[in-house]
């Protein structure tokens, strides 16, 4: 196939075999991960010379269409294939996973008890506003620098010292700093999920996880999860026969059934694990609240050599500052630093110094005790103020801001999910939480109890369930 010199309507060769081969990803005769021709095959094959396939294949990459593999030349992207304005089927299971998160972003909401996050009168004004400013000022001249991509090491060594402080053993080098539990879960799904691997997630369970393994295209397999953890039989009999290589699970007041798991399950799930060769991925957001038992944490039970631990500052101290680590074994964290160096270069240097010195000066524990003092007070009387309207609650066990409530049978979540925007109250329906949107769980209801004393809310549930 000879090009001619002149190209199509003006265009220079370059741009004609660019566009002819963005019609065949078009039109499906390019697929994607489809390799193109070599730069030489392509010169022969189109009649035209080398730097002129060079110059074609730069405009494809610039466009979207080609990817460039070091050491294996150019393919096709999902892109391409995908109709004008469409997304890759994986995307787009995805986006809709995640789109509870983006109403949490929506502030059109006057009553948001369905929000994952307690209002900021519950975390920064602890400390934070009063403390930005002046510690701005005495931030050291190497502060703007990039820094280790493992994170500010003092911050490290602190955190080193409080995991041994809750029996789990670690030091600088079992530490990586990142912008907050969703990155390290990112950063974790891309270094070790590969396309089509099993992989098990609790059900009810974290939906913004949900959606970054379909992202990864994993195949993700729900483990059910009753008041007292995960279910030992469910979790025994699927990793026996998938033979997955990840769990992802929270220990501690569970998101979104607000539960924690006990002792005997913690045990049960370990030991099936280790003979079944499943790593398990703890995320933890509440573990430094001094209001829960550390004892039933799996880093702690199994230390850190099959078990990685996800931990954050973004549900205790503020959404807004970023910051979170992942305590794994050393070579795990080696390899995990290498990706983060390579997607985000680093984390916040000035967060992690604000943290370190709130933490160095007592004012974080000071604040964890007010904090776990709140959720106590509001877990009871959210409790008993559902009680009154006759709902049912999933887990006796609060010991973070979640509170799960089951439906009655006759009750679409969705629905009511939508009944409730229309007066403006964000619900997070249970379907959301579960991958399996028939699941028994997904009759359900979210509620973040520091956002749930609300008349107009407790109204509404009276008259929409009576």
């Amino acid at each position: 196939m000879t090009v001619s010199k002149q190209g199509r309507s003006g265009f220079t060769l370059a741009e004609t075999i660019a566009r002819r081969l963005r019609d065949d990803i078009s039109a499906g005769t390019l697929l994607p991960g489809a390799r193109l021709l070599s730069i030489r095959q392509a010169a022969v094959h189109f009649g035209v010379s080398k730097n002129t396939v060079v110059d074609a294949y730069e405009l494809l990459v610039l466009s979207g269409d080609v990817i460039a593999r070091a050491g294996s030349g150019f393919a096709v992207t999902s892109r391409g294939a995908a109709a004008a304005g469409s997304r890759p089927h994986h995307v787009t299971e995805a986006v809709d996973i995640a789109s509870l998160l983006s109403a949490q972003l929506e502030q059109d909401f006057e009553v948001r008890v369905g929000d994952g996050r307690p209002p900021p009168s519950w975390t920064e004004e602890s400390e934070i506003r009063r403390y930005l400013g002046a510690y701005g000022r005495a931030l050291p001249l190497d502060s703007d620098a990039y820094g280790s991509a493992m994170g500010f090491l003092p911050m490290r060594q602190q955190l080193a010292r409080r995991l041994a402080n809750q029996q789990i053993e670690a030091s600088e080098n079992n530490l990586l700093l990142t912008f907050g539990a969703n990155h390290a879960l990112d950063l974790i799904i891309r270094a070790m999920v590969l396309p089509g691997d099993t992989v098990f997630v609790d059900e009810p369970g974290y939906y913004p996880l949900f959606a970054k393994l379909k992202l990864a295209r994993a195949n993700v397999m729900g483990i059910a999860r009753t008041p007292d953890g995960p279910d030992v039989e469910d979790f025994i009999a699927k990793t026996a026969t998938a033979r997955g290589g990840l769990f992802f699970t929270q220990s501690i007041g569970h998101n979104p059934t607000g539960g924690s798991i006990t002792l005997s399950v913690a045990h049960a799930v370990l030991n099936a694990a280790t003979r079944h060769g499943i790593l398990i991925v703890e995320d933890d957001p509440f573990a430094d609240l001094p209001i829960v038992t550390q004892d039933n944490r799996l880093a702690r039970l199994g230390q850190l050599e099959n078990v990685i631990s996800v931990g954050t500052f973004s549900k205790t101290l503020s959404a807004s500052l970023r910051s979170g680590f992942i305590a794994a074994r050393a070579d795990r964290i080696s390899a995990l630093a290498e990706l983060k160096m390579l997607t985000t270069v680093n984390s916040s240097g000035h967060v992690e110094r604000i943290i370190h010195r709130l933490i160095s000066d007592g004012h974080y524990d000071r604040h964890l005790k007010r904090l776990g003092r709140r959720i106590q007070h509001a877990a009871q009387r959210v409790r008993t103020d559902l009680a009154k309207v006759g709902m049912t609650i999933f887990s006796d066990r609060s010991d973070g801001y979640y509170i799960y409530l089951r439906l009655p049978d006759r009750v679409d979540d969705i629905e009511l999910a939508k009944q409730a925007a229309q007066q403006g109250i964000l619900i997070a329906s249970g379907s959301v939480f579960c991958l399996d949107r028939h699941s028994p769980h997904s009759r359900g209801m979210r509620v973040n109890i520091s956002r749930a004393d609300n008349e107009r809310f407790y109204h509404f549930l009276l008259h929409a369930l009576a």
